[in-house]
């Protein structure tokens, strides 16, 4: 891990990184040291990390004020990273059927996400094996956001997230809804009841999956842009409850 820049954002420190050929940034309460290392968030995003980092930010500010330190890293394909024929031929498939009004299938939710998943679960563990050897840095580990699929993914391999939170408003494959039944740790979802980009009763479907023996759906009215501040306290609340 080389970090490549420092700022200070209120009481955080932000600094910037790349992890081989993967961007990503570290924020870092001011209150984590060697002597008292802070638990940590990944933060989960659909991509374009240079776009994100606004609502990033107001989200690592938000765990700071618990004690977490926060990280979060640039999705395959995305941002300045190199694409993937076959990914672009999958979102444009996507577009199309969308704009259509047909239905998604499973063969086209298949080549969009799992190849996805494929790449990023690896890259997220070896973020996580660089930020825990940091000595500022300790467990638990929790994941928090999207990409959906690749939070399942992740979950399911790595005994090191100990809490997951996820916003329901991604496609996630069949097979991938299988992984979620052996996913025991803690689970929070949030679903927007009126998503316009969201099949309400996949979502519902996928919760009742997961065979963590603690989980919470959390649903509010409203489209995918829609969700209440209330929510993200919830939220944070749940990551105190199992990381704090």
């Amino acid at each position: 891990m080389h970090f490549t820049s420092e700022q200070r954002v209120d009481d955080l420190v932000e600094r910037d990184f790349t992890l081989g050929d993967i961007p990503g940034v570290l924020w870092m309460p001011g209150s984590a040291s060697a002597a008292s290392p802070a638990p940590l968030i990944l933060l989960g995003h659909p991509g374009g990390l240079d776009m994100m980092r606004p609502r990033l930010v107001g989200r690592a500010l938000r765990s700071a004020a618990d004690g977490f330190a926060t990280a979060t890293i640039e999705l395959p394909g995305s941002g300045d990273r190199p694409r993937s024929p076959d990914a672009e031929q999958a979102r444009a498939d996507l577009q199309a059927t969308l704009e259509a009004g047909r239905p998604v299938d499973d063969e086209l939710v298949d080549r969009l996400v799992l190849p996805l998943v494929a790449a990023a679960v690896p890259e997220w563990q070896a973020t996580l094996d660089a930020l825990l050897a940091l000595p500022e840095i300790g467990g638990p580990v929790g994941f928090s956001g999207g990409v959906t699929a690749v939070a399942i993914g992740l979950a399911a391999v790595d005994p090191r997230i100990a809490a997951l939170g996820l916003f329901a408003g991604s496609y996630v494959p069949r097979s991938v809804v299988d992984e979620a039944r052996g996913v025991t740790i803690p689970l929070h979802m949030l679903l927007q009841w009126d998503d316009e980009g969201n099949d309400r009763q996949q979502a519902l479907d996928l919760f009742d999956a997961f065979g963590s023996r603690e989980k919470t759906l959390q649903a509010n009215l409203g489209g995918h842009r829609g969700v209440p501040a209330h929510a993200g306290e919830d939220a944070a609340r749940f990551f105190v409850r199992h990381l704090g």
